[in-house]
């Protein structure tokens, strides 16, 4: 009247599915976080050649971050060619290095800046550590903070080119300091979207890893900056 065998077979069937999409799952993972790596390798190549033609790159640094905006578009339009995505990535990557220079140039310049840079890249890399466990391993579903982030994001930006002719030390300080706990949770908010397949590449996560990642670092640096200048 029935298959006897049909639980366990059923059950059989269950497990090899999970086992299959954990192993999937696990694989993605390796492949955003070496290709995050791999970003952040390129980023740290850029910020050292640039220190050597900062006036070069402030005198043009407009032009290169429009440079940046459309590696960062022409990625997204060949994220599933083999090759030419990670020329891309890279050239991304190594761009934004580039565009850092500046205000590297300008931190590295005052005294102790060398501790200030560090200082800011070890608390970057704590915090996206720690958040990243925290977001792998917690229960809780994040996945209701994107539209919120979107629109606390979009605002930072309007306050970040507003200051660009304000040109206030204190306002720069609130805007660095919003942007430092924007990217936290924008870290915790992207991990999980990771684990849950809100990702079709493993190009798409890893460039969103690292803007998180980077845009951190910006963040504390320009706090540091701000809080250790006699201005």
């Amino acid at each position: 009247m029935y298959n006897r065998d049909y639980l366990s077979q059923e059950s059989s069937q269950y497990r090899t599915s999970v086992d299959s999409s954990r192993s999937e799952l696990m694989s993605f993972l390796k492949a955003t976080y070496q290709l995050f790596a791999g970003s952040l390798l390129a980023a740290t190549a850029g910020a050292y050649i640039g220190l050597d033609m900062v006036s070069t790159i402030a005198s043009w640094y407009w032009g290169l971050v429009i440079l940046e905006f459309v590696l960062l578009f022409a990625l997204y339009a060949v994220k599933n060619k083999p090759g030419v995505n990670l020329a891309v990535l890279f050239g991304f990557t190594f761009m934004t290095g580039l565009t850092l220079t500046p205000l590297l140039s300008t931190i590295l310049a005052m005294p102790a800046g060398a501790s200030i840079v560090a200082q800011a890249f070890l608390m970057t890399a704590v915090a996206f550590g720690g958040i990243s466990m925290f977001a792998m391993t917690t229960k809780r579903d994040f996945s209701s903070m994107g539209k919120m982030l979107f629109i606390a994001l979009i605002i930072l930006i309007v306050a970040s080119i507003s200051n660009i002719f304000f040109q206030s030390p204190l306002l720069q300080l609130a805007v660095a300091s919003i942007g430092a706990l924007l990217f936290s949770a924008f870290i915790l908010y992207d991990t999980q979207q990771i684990i849950k397949g809100g990702f079709s590449t493993p190009i798409e996560a890893a460039i969103a890893l690292y803007l998180d990642f980077l845009n951190l670092f910006i963040s504390l640096l320009q706090i540091f900056g701000i809080l250790n200048s006699d201005d």
